[in-house]
């Protein structure tokens, strides 16, 4: 839990202080272009990847500038956390408890979700983003799942290349039998992802479908590595210059409505919406019940496509979740009934914080 947290030079923010009191909800308003999605894209960084928004470290610093930023936080144990970054840089530094760290540490510190509007299309739109979505909520159990996602990308591109310039059959061998090991690695973390979820999740049940994930299904992890490498070997033609395989770079991540009796994508706007924000309230929960940590929930424009009786559901939920809930929205009284929670005003940059 974040007890306080101080920004320099970030995106709008000049120097900022916000103090939590050790609540569990932080609700930022202001208008908009005001900077509280900053504040948010700040304390996302503090979980070690690039943050919510994926920018360039250069065009977060603030304009007319230093060219560097940082964000400061102190957490509920007396621990300290840093994220900084400085002009002529080629990437952001971290420090834990004033000394150096690296950045892969900090996820072991802080477990952070977040829901920006670019997830509210998350069930309608493309499976590659859909697969982002769900590949990052594993990486939270498993610190090695993004890493091999990245190391998967890569080696497609390498077998791609070998391909393309006629590398000998040993070479190919040797790509394939690394990219089977990774895909099945990757299917059977999203499988169990699924599956554990699930068992937290309101009114929905979240399933992955693939290829590698079928062939993990149907018979067990060895089994499916060798079967995913014999169709490796089957299929090393070029169609049009471009290499066209199946496996995990073409899953897809689907998540049904059960009160509803509908896959979530065909439900309105405002069901989509409550069930990404169930979705993420069950992530939480898995988090605490799994490795005993509470997780922050980083939620931008948090009651849009809400009505009242979704918003008075949501907020019911807040209070019962072992997790702290930073949330943004353009008007404080939408957030009245929000328990335990600490009020932050946002406007032009400056900050006045409400205990």
């Amino acid at each position: 839990m974040i007890e306080n947290l101080t920004l320099t030079d970030f995106r709008n923010h000049t120097a900022c202080k916000i103090q939590t009191a050790g609540r569990r909800n932080i609700i930022i308003t202001g208008p908009n272009g005001a900077g509280k999605t900053a504040i948010l894209e700040a304390v996302s960084m503090l979980s070690g990847d690039r943050g919510m928004r994926g920018a360039p470290m250069n065009e977060i610093a603030r304009f007319n500038g230093n060219g560097g930023f940082s964000v400061y936080a102190n957490l509920g144990d007396d621990s300290e956390v840093c994220v900084y970054f400085n002009s002529g840089d080629t990437n952001r530094h971290a420090r834990i408890d004033g000394d150096n760290a690296a950045l892969g540490e900090l996820g072991q510190r802080l477990r952070i979700v977040w829901i920006s509007p670019r997830e509210d299309r998350i069930f309608v739109d493309s499976a590659s983003e859909r697969r982002a979505f769900f590949d990052h909520l594993a990486a939270s159990f498993d610190s090695a799942h993004a890493g091999r996602c990245a190391r998967h990308a890569k080696l497609l591109t390498e077998r791609a290349g070998a391909i393309k310039t006629g590398a000998d059959s040993n070479w190919l061998d040797a790509i394939d039998a690394q990219i089977a090991a990774t895909a099945v690695a990757i299917a059977a973390a999203r499988i169990q992802y699924a599956g554990e979820v699930n068992y937290f999740l309101r009114d929905a049940a979240v399933s992955v479908d693939g290829m590698v994930e079928s062939m993990i299904l149907n018979s067990n992890a060895a089994d499916a590595e060798r079967e995913y490498l014999s169709y490796l070997k089957s299929n090393r033609n070029l169609v049009n210059d471009k290499m066209v395989i199946d496996g995990v770079n073409k899953s897809d991540f689907g998540v049904f409505n059960n009160k509803l009796n509908l896959p979530a994508n065909l439900t309105s706007t405002g069901q989509q919406k409550t069930t990404l924000l169930n979705l993420i309230l069950a992530h939480a929960k898995l988090i605490f019940t799994k490795i005993g940590a509470q997780p922050i929930i980083l939620l931008d424009e948090a009651a849009a496509h809400l009505d009242a009786n979704a918003r008075a559901g949501l907020f019911a939920e807040l209070g019962t979740t072992n997790a702290q809930v930073w949330a943004t929205g353009l008007d404080a009284g939408v957030f009245a009934d929000v328990p335990d929670a600490t009020f932050v005003t946002c406007i032009d940059g400056e900050i006045s914080n409400i205990l």
